[in-house]
This record gives structure tokens, C-alpha cells and sequence, in this order.
């Protein structure tokens, strides 16, 4: 029942969370889509888009299957330790080391089924909300728990340099523009970085000056704890739907007007690195599943719901970067899509050029404490030492410190957010949503199987149960990061 609280939070209908991953999937990396699709080819943009989102699709499903393995372990050892405990406190002093020691080997060798009651909740219930670090430690070696925290902060990272550059870069764009006495960026108008901005400052130095400021205001909750606010999600998840919808609106007016300036090229597979990042960064979800999922009130046609969500989001994608490329030619395009429309000709209205310019702005800004709080405490969880604490300076200077220096200094050397988004997509991306995924699925299946016998299948079992997917998804993430490597090392040969 919706509305039921429980130790995972406040519980929702299956439609609610359907929306709350829409939202969560589609953010800052479609507003770079455009762009890459531009540059890429509208028909190569249109298979690769689809295909990732399959591919993202298939993964999602393996998350799911591991939180629901995940729950099973842990029904099943609480169950075991109670009837340890029923057991101790039944015998003596004497034998109390004895029976602790057959009713581990007992427990070892019966299937976990065989301690269900009738009547018992299914064991592969998804109640508890697992988190994929923990189900890292349940099913990965410590090499491999290692190895996912790494990749977890590097596209953290990744998230957090391009916030950085995003808000100083809209901010540049739209006051560098209104203090030339322009209404907006022009069409024709190339700004170079050293192009002046206001009197004597150039560009470059007054989106330093931004980034100092957003470093100024939002660093300092690095180094404290914060959390979103129902109220304040609400307000980030209207703004961004009434951006969006004005942004595709907009175009298709134009369009339909005959105002239209993009002729799109079939394919340049040129664009095709950046466009897999891109890809990848704007269907990133899988990390934040376990909170996402956990407090649907039924489960019954999960995975239907995630395959319609995942349908809407790829209609959705193509909606507003077909109607972006058709309506701008392709060497106009901003890497952030919102700033096309601080034109003149495109907006007349000031008051909206001004909100679209800096939609950017206010959301992202909302997302940088959050984020950064998340890598501070997963640094803290990758070294932690059982039963230790850390010093005060280190728990409250050194994490902190390491968690905002990196991505301002990546910031203050680079604006190009399409090369920030295609590159932390095409690395880190890849392993959060396709690696660490088809290795949680594979190892939970192994430990489920030994535990429940061949005979007993996880009821959230991913359609794509036959060991080939696993494989085809390893196979197609290692092809994806040879490409990558090789496309940025011929990139950087020719110049």
C-alpha cells in the first residue's frame, strides 16, 4: 500500500516509480544529446542510442536480480542466527561449542529453502534496500570490492567536474552576452575564449571568476553532511520538465514555420565517441537502483515497468534531439542545448531566455553537495578498517579536501562538456553500468544456485538468464573501452 512507511522510507505505487526513474535517468547528459547527435549523424546517433539503451535495459535487469539474491542471503542468515540463538540458549555451557558447530555445517549443507515456513514471505523479496557496494562486499572478492569502489569515485569524479564547468559556463554564456548589449548568442557568432566579455576581462577569466564563486558557495558542504529535501527535488524536477518542454516546443515552431537551419548529415563516425558517452552518461541509473526500487509497493511486473520506462526515455531522447538538430544547423550547437535558445530570433521573450540560459544553473547546483557528500563517504568506506575510526583532520580536512580539488582544477582547465561527459561515460560509465552489473549478476547466480539447489529460481530473475547475455555484455564493454582508447589516441595523432 502507497503511503506505508517502512525501514526502506515511505512506500510508492509501481506508476510513482516508473516516474521517479524517468527522472532520475534523464538529466544534465540529455542536455548535451544534441549536440553529439549533430556531430555523429542523425541515423548512426539513432541505432547507437537505441542499442545503449538495450544494452542499458539488459544490465538494469541484472541489478535487480542481484538485490533481489541480495535479500535472500539476508532473510536467510538472519534466520540462521536466530535459531543459533534459540539453540544456545537451550543448551549448556559445555556443548554450547559443539552445537554452534554443527548447526553451522547443517546450516552449509541445507538449502536455504528448507528454513522457510509456509506461509513466509518469498525469500527473494526485494524489502531491504541493498546497495550495489554492499552487494559488492556479498559477492565480490576484496580485490573486486576494491575495484568497484574505484570505479564508482572516478565517475563520480567525473559527475562532479562536469557540474563545475556546467553552471560557470551557462552563467558565462548568458552574462558575457548581455554585457556586449547582445540579446543571446548569435548563430553565426563563434566566441572564442579569449574574446572579450566585459570591458578589459575576457571570457575565459569571467567563467574562472564563476567557478570560483560556485566553488566559493558549494564547496563548503563537502565538508558537512547534506541531504535533499522532498520539497527541493520537487521544485529541480519541475523546473527541468518545463525547460524541456519549452526547449522542444520551441523547436518544433520553428520548424514548422520553415525556420528550420539544420541539414544533418547520415553518419560521421568522427562523433561517434563523444555520442557513446554521451549515450552511456544519459542512461546511467543502475547505481542508484536499490534506492529507487526498494520502496515500490509491489514488485509483481517490475520488469515490465522498467522496459516501458526505458521505452518512454528513448522516445523521449529522440523527441528532443531530433527536433534540436533539425531546427540548428550542427556547427551552432552549444554543448549545453539550453543556451541555443538565449537567441533573439529563437525567444522573444526575455524573461524566458534568461530561464532556459540558466536552467542549468539552478538544478545542477541543487546536485553538487549531494554528489559530493556521496564520493567524500565512499573515499571513507574504501579505506575503512573494521572497527577503526579515522583522526578529525582526516575525516573532516583530508576527504573532503580530496573530494573538491580534483574535479574545480578539471574545471578550470576545461569548459568542452561534451569531452567531459563523452569521456566519464566512456570509462567509468561503462564499468558502473555494464562491467560491475554483468559480474553481480553472474556471482549472485552462483551463490543462489549453490544455496537453493537447480531446482528454485529467483522470482526478479533478469529475461536475459542464460550466461551468454553476461558474457555479450563483458565482450561489448571491453569492445567499447579498445574503441574509445583508440579514437582519443588517433585524435590526439592528427593534432
Amino acid at each position: 500500500m502507497a503511503g506505508e512507511i517502512t525501514e526502506t522510507g515511505e512506500l510508492y505505487s509501481s506508476y510513482v516509480g516508473l516516474v521517479y526513474m524517468f527522472n532520475l535517468i534523464v538529466g544534465t547528459g540529455a542536455l548535451t544529446m544534441p549536440k553529439a547527435f549533430a556531430t555523429a549523424g542523425w541515423l548512426v546517433s539513432l541505432v547507437l542510442l537505441v542499442f545503449l539503451g538495450f544494452m542499458s535495459f539488459v544490465t538494469t535487469t541484472f541489478v535487480i536480480e542481484a538485490m533481489a539474491a541480495a535479500n535472500a542471503q539476508l532473510r536467510w542468515k538472519r534466520m540462521e542466527n536466530l535459531k543459533e540463538e534459540e539453540d544456545d540458549d537451550s543448551s549448556t555451557a559445555s556443548d554450547s561449542d559443539v552445537l554452534i558447530r554443527d548447526n553451522y555445517e547443517r546450516a552449509e549443507k541445507r538449502p536455504i529453502l528448507s528454513v522457510q515456513k509456509r506461509g513466509s514471505p518469498n525469500p527473494f523479496e526485494i524489502t531491504d534496500r541493498v546497495e550495489m557496494g554492499q552487494m559488492a562486499s556479498m559477492f565480490f572478492n576484496k580485490v573486486g570490492v576494491n575495484l568497484f569502489y574505484f570505479c564508482i569515485i572516478v565517475y563520480l569524479y567525473g559527475d562532479l567536474a562536469i557540474y563545475a564547468a556546467a553552471v560557470p559556463f551557462s552563467l558565462m554564456q548568458v552574462t558575457c552576452a548581455a554585457g556586449n548589449d547582445s540579446c543571446g548568442v548569435e548563430a553565426d557568432t563563434k566566441y572564442n575564449d579569449t574574446d572579450r566579455c566585459w570591458g578589459p576581462l575576457r571570457r575565459v577569466d569571467a567563467y574562472r571568476i564563476y567557478l570560483a564563486i560556485f566553488t566559493l558557495l558549494l564547496g563548503p558542504f563537502t565538508f558537512f553532511d547534506v541531504q535533499k529535501t522532498k520539497y527541493l527535488q520537487i521544485l529541480t524536477s519541475l523546473m527541468r520538465w518545463i525547460a524541456f518542454a519549452v526547449m522542444i516546443v520551441l523547436a518544433l515552431v520553428r520548424i514548422g514555420h520553415g525556420q528550420g537551419e539544420g541539414h544533418p548529415p547520415l553518419a560521421d563516425f568522427s562523433g561517434v565517441r563523444n555520442l557513446f558517452g554521451v549515450c552511456v552518461y544519459s542512461f546511467m541509473c543502475q547505481h542508484s537502483l536499490p534506492s529507487l526500487i526498494t520502496p515500490v509497493s509491489s514488485k509483481r511486473h517490475l520488469t515490465r515497468l522498467v522496459f516501458l520506462d526505458y521505452v518512454l526515455i528513448l522516445a523521449f531522447y529522440g523527441l528532443l534531439s531530433f527536433t534540436a538538430i533539425f531546427c540548428f544547423r550542427g556547427d551552432s550547437l552549444m554543448d549545453m542545448y539550453t543556451l541555443n535558445f538565449a537567441r533573439c530570433d529563437v525567444v522573444r521573450l526575455t524573461a524566458v531566455r534568461f530561464f532556459l540560459g540558466l536552467f542549468p544553473v539552478f538544478t545542477i547546483s541543487t546536485n553538487f553537495p549531494i554528489i559530493a557528500v556521496t564520493l567524500r563517504n565512499n573515499w571513507k568506506t574504501l579505506f575503512h578498517r573494521e572497527g577503526g575510526t579515522y583522526p578529525w583532520v582526516v575525516d573532516r580536512v583530508v576527504f573532503p579536501t580530496i573530494t573538491l580539488v580534483p574535479p574545480v582544477l578539471v574545471a578550470f582547465c576545461t569548459h568542452d562538456l561534451e569531452s567531459l561527459v563523452g569521456i566519464t561515460g566512456a570509462y567509468a560509465g561503462t564499468g558502473i553500468q555494464y562491467v560491475i552489473p554483468a559480474f553481480l549478476v553472474y556471482h549472485c547466480r552462483r551463490d543462489t544456485q549453490l544455496a537453493f539447489g537447480c531446482g528454485v529460481s529467483n522470482k526478479h530473475r533478469s529475461p536475459f538468464r542464460h550466461t551468454f547475455w553476461v558474457g555479450f555484455v563483458l565482450l561489448w564493454a571491453f569492445s567499447c573501452f579498445i574503441f574509445v582508447t583508440a579514437n582519443i589516441v588517433l585524435s590526439e595523432t592528427k593534432l
